[in-house]
């Protein structure tokens, strides 16, 4: 093997929003991007696709002022997984897939989510 690819689309590409066409698509574009790469660059490359659901980003925007992440105890409560994301959860998986433990793994779609996408409703 010669490399790993970890792109990141949403799990909105999974599930929509009204009025997020545009993003919904773009996201599922990446995912079957993934697939088609990871036939066609392999095996010297294994290419690999994660969907993030709801991160976190207040604490890396810790530098703007005013700046509060605003999560609710019912946000964190949702998430079959007892709470929203950080991008740690996100950075743990891509180090995962392009790692040599992974060099079984491709073209494949993870969803680090939490266990939202299988909930299918948010609380308001």
């Amino acid at each position: 093997m010669r490399g790993a690819i970890a792109n990141i689309a949403s799990t909105r590409a999974l599930q929509s929003e009204p009025h997020t066409e545009a993003y919904a698509a773009s996201k599922g574009g990446v995912a079957a991007l993934t697939h088609a790469l990871a036939v066609s660059l392999g095996p010297d490359i294994r290419v690999n696709c994660i969907s993030p659901g709801w991160i976190d980003v207040s604490g890396w925007r810790e530098s703007v002022p005013g700046e509060a992440s605003g999560l609710r105890p019912e946000d964190h409560a949702q998430h079959p997984a007892g709470r929203v994301g950080v991008p740690d959860d996100v950075a743990a998986r891509v180090l995962h897939l392009v790692s040599d433990e992974a060099g079984f793994v491709t073209g494949q779609n993870f969803v680090v989510d939490g266990g939202m996408t299988r909930r299918m409703i948010y609380v308001p």
